[in-house]
């Protein structure tokens, strides 16, 4: 009786696999009415290169023989762009540009199409970035080195520095004026931080304009939405002394005696000189104490003061540099060691230009800048506030130069 059963089940078996085996390999075209369902060869390696309200697709293309077109569908595949099949080279390289997009991130799908209609297996690229006047607004031009923007050579060529930029910066253009008149162009690389300016008009601006792109692969090159101007460069022109001119004012110091008047201070001596070829005060009153004089014309753009010691005492290392174009009211009657003198200056059109403190002790010539963008400057006052050695009384100096920005 199990014997039986057996076999029973084994007959049931070999008649499901006949059955199974007589059924023809085409019945799933009943399907596809017919036709056969054909893959055409995708294309391979798709890669997106971003621009500016475009981008360009590029891609292997398919080996496949019968491919004739390529469709690529974005926005949920409600716009599309098709191209035709050139090459089935697969080290070519087919380009697809896309323009009129917003600034936005697209998904894209490429099929790659025979002629008889069938399509590809889909592919995909993500993540694909277009960039606009969002991105293109947040572009800034590249500094100019803020500790040393530009040195002045002896040929008078001039060196002009600028900062490390952004790695996306591509260049920067500049326009300059030439001593003849003419408008130069020049061009900064990302890996060059200096220019050099060998035919400069001084005190014309250089303006410039950088360039960026967003990603190593961009299509396009993204320009700053204005130019800058670099810091203005000056040369710094010596004041004529010929001119300069002896000019007391209420509450100046006197001198020690008629050989060692404010005069000495611009008589084109060199380094520390002594008695009695210096300016010597009296001893009439205590520091601060203040001399005055009369450059002889006003100047613009007054730059730089150097002040010479004596060779051996009584050398100021505190004092300040006034200046004023006008003298019309502009003396304050009160002496110089009032607290309030220095409000009262400030107070009748006087600009304090500088504060000097040397830490040497006083005797050679000190060269330092005086302020940015000062006013016009005919007469200048100087104040005393210290001696290196202390003397409240007499002070000393050598000379005194001043250079004007032009």
């Amino acid at each position: 009786m199990k014997r039986y059963h057996t076999n029973k089940i084994y007959l049931l078996a070999c008649f499901v696999v006949l059955l199974a085996c007589s059924k023809k390999p085409t019945d799933y075209r009943d399907f596809l009415e017919g036709e056969e369902l054909v893959y055409p060869g995708a294309v391979s390696d798709a890669k997106v290169l971003p621009g500016n309200n475009r981008l360009q697709l590029i891609w292997h293309p398919s080996p496949d023989p019968s491919v004739v077109k390529y469709t690529v569908f974005w926005n949920n595949k409600a716009d599309s762009l098709t191209i035709n099949s050139t090459t089935h080279n697969a080290t070519d390289t087919v380009k697809c540009t896309i323009t009129g997009l917003s600034e936005y991130v697209y998904s894209f799908t490429i099929y790659s199409y025979d002629a008889k209609g069938n399509r590809s297996v889909a592919t995909e690229i993500s993540n694909a970035r277009v960039y606009g006047t969002v991105y293109n607004a947040t572009l800034n031009n590249r500094l100019s080195d803020p500790v040393n923007p530009y040195t002045i050579n002896e040929d008078s060529s001039v060196i002009i520095r600028f900062a490390t930029p952004d790695t996306i910066n591509i260049n920067t253009a500049l326009q300059y004026t030439k001593k003849n008149g003419e408008v130069a162009q020049l061009s900064l690389a990302p890996d060059e931080d200096f220019l050099t300016l060998t035919d400069y008009k001084f005190g014309t601006p250089v303006v410039y304009k950088s360039s960026y792109i967003p990603v190593a692969s961009a299509l396009d090159t993204f320009y700053t939405l204005q130019n800058d101007t670099f810091p203005t460069i000056f040369r710094l022109i010596q004041c004529d002394k010929s001119l300069f001119a002896e000019h007391d004012l209420w509450g100046d110091m006197g001198i020690y005696q008629s050989d060692t008047r404010v005069s000495r201070l611009w008589d084109g001596s060199v380094g520390p000189q002594g008695y009695p070829n210096i300016f010597h005060a009296d001893d009439h009153a205590t520091m601060p104490r203040v001399l005055s004089f009369d450059m002889g014309k006003v100047y613009n753009n007054l730059g730089a003061i150097e002040e010479t010691g004596r060779d051996c005492c009584n050398n100021p290392d505190q004092f300040e540099v006034w200046g004023i174009d006008d003298l019309t009211d502009a003396v304050p009657e009160m002496n110089s060691d009032d607290g309030g003198w220095k409000a009262a200056m400030q107070a009748k059109g006087w600009t304090l230009l500088k504060e000097v403190i040397r830490t040497d002790d006083g005797k050679a010539a000190y060269k330092v800048p005086l302020m940015d963008n000062p006013p016009p400057v005919r007469y200048i006052r100087i104040r005393v506030l210290h001696n290196v050695n202390g003397e409240s009384r007499y002070t000393n100096l050598s000379e005194l130069t001043f250079w004007n920005k032009e």
